[in-house]
């Protein structure tokens, strides 16, 4: 298992911010009451708009057995955020966590 799918530090670092088509009330993956609507064509990930954030859809704890209740369906934002990328590395330091090895 990677270290994407238990860290947790970037579900709990930024704003997740996805198109309304990507909702389930839409016909989309995103499992509807997992998100709030932010304008006619904007949806952010319930959670992940707090301070800090904290997407709802997380579970455990961060950076030692955490996990994403919707994995598979998750936004595409999370689907494009690459493990080791320069913006895993600031959420891992932000909670304490060191660098990916590459």
């Amino acid at each position: 298992m990677s270290a994407c799918t238990t860290c947790g530090a970037c579900c709990a670092s930024f704003r997740v911010d996805f198109s309304v088509e990507e909702t389930e009330e839409q016909g989309g993956p995103v499992p509807d009451g997992l998100w709030l609507p932010l304008t006619d064509h904007t949806a952010r990930l319930r959670g992940t708009d707090h301070s800090p954030p904290r997407c709802a859809a997380l579970y455990g704890r961060v950076g030692e057995r955490a996990t994403c209740g919707i994995y598979e369906w998750r936004p595409s934002p999370c689907r494009e955020f690459e493990e080791g990328s320069d913006a895993c590395h600031r959420a891992r330091q932000r909670h304490g966590l060191p660098a990916l090895e590459t």
